[in-house]
């Protein structure tokens, strides 16, 4: 197996270095000027002409990929152009806010989405069946944008003054400070280092930072600003979760080792659980990693809607301003994340299933 782990990650090198190479030359042609868009339509051609050279991109394209190439070999993805911050700290505040949502969003999928497959597939052709699908085929055609706005308006507008109430915007209440982990417990840590970094990184995940710290105020406030975008953003997931739990788990059940295992007299549910749908997991744990790539796609609206500080949203806002250093930096992390995510799924295949190889 670890051989075939080393084989997997010197076989994406390729597919990053082209992520990067698409990504660079794809950014520089969306229609408009970096310095037009940064500055307004009124900067005057001196502006615009000294602009362009401070960012070096007064060079030619292949010059200015292969010095983007070589900066990435070492770490560094530039300064943002609207920001006039290094990317790197962009990305560790920004990609625990958007890996928290992705995470959040794929748990209610996969906890929601997998039991009505199930109950579905069992009940074939029955009013339950014919409802779950009816929902999942909604779920599927529902647009994000749409729905995300229209929870916003039920519980945070609608809904104000009672129980049920959901704050529409932000990761915390006012007032409401989460504080890093390591300071909390006293860490000497120098500043401006590779282990700051790490730790920021990982304090900047709310809900895990507050849990190992024990405030409460801060997990609570973290996770009721988390319901309604990982609502919104588990959607489309959970619907075609539920679609192929439900083809998996029918084919199965057609097979002669269930009709079997029901002879001998064994409980429904023994029969549902142990034999069917571990012997249906391969496709569904499949089609959740490919879920991963949606939840990327859909966290941009997402956060927008929602004004949730994360990748997709200051993605958006370089897209719009042609910010072409976090447009690189953060494509290539998720393509990155993307591909260790396919690695996971393709090693789990050995656990759910012995039969299974990596070689």
């Amino acid at each position: 197996m670890v051989y075939y782990i080393l084989r997997r990650l010197l076989s994406s090198i390729p597919v990053i270095i082209g992520i990067m190479v698409v990504t660079f030359v794809l950014a520089r042609l969306i229609p408009g000027e970096p310095c037009r868009a940064m500055l307004g339509e009124k900067a005057t051609p001196a502006v615009c002409e000294r602009f362009t050279r401070e960012h070096g991109l007064d060079k030619p394209i292949y010059v200015q990929l292969a010095i983007y190439m070589d900066n990435v070999l070492q770490g560094d993805f530039g300064s943002s152009i609207r920001f006039s911050r290094p990317v790197t700290t962009i990305l560790i505040e920004r990609l625990p806010t958007t890996m928290e949502l992705g995470l959040s969003a794929l748990l209610i999928a996969t906890l929601i989405g997998i039991p009505a497959g199930i109950i579905a597939a069992v009940r074939h052709n029955s009013p339950v069946d014919v409802i779950t699908m009816v929902g999942a085929n909604i779920g599927v055609s529902m647009p994000v944008y749409w729905l995300g706005l229209m929870l916003a308006y039920l519980f945070a507008i609608k809904l104000q003054g009672t129980p049920f109430w959901l704050p529409p915007s932000s990761r915390l209440d006012a007032g409401v400070v989460s504080i890093p982990f390591y300071q909390v417990w006293g860490w000497q840590v120098p500043p401006g280092t590779t282990l700051e970094d790490i730790l920021q990184f990982i304090s900047n995940f709310y809900v895990f930072n507050s849990l190992i710290t024990g405030d409460w105020a801060v997990l609570g406030s973290a996770i009721k600003h988390l319901i309604l975008p990982s609502l919104a953003l588990s959607t489309i997931p959970m619907a075609i979760i539920a679609r192929m739990t439900r083809s998996s788990m029918l084919e199965v059940l057609k097979q002669d080792y269930i009709r079997t295992a029901r002879a001998k007299g064994l409980r429904r549910q023994l029969v549902i659980l142990r034999h069917a749908f571990r012997n249906a997991l391969v496709p569904i744990v499949t089609i959740i990693g490919l879920q991963v790539g949606t939840l990327f796609a859909g966290a941009v609206l997402t956060e927008t809607i929602f004004g949730f500080a994360g990748v997709g949203r200051i993605l958006f806002e370089a897209i719009t301003a042609r910010d072409f250093p976090i447009i690189q930096a953060f494509t290539v992390v998720i393509a990155i994340g993307y591909v260790f995510i396919n690695l996971l799924v393709d090693i789990s295949y050995t656990f759910i299933d012995p039969r299974i190889r990596l070689e």
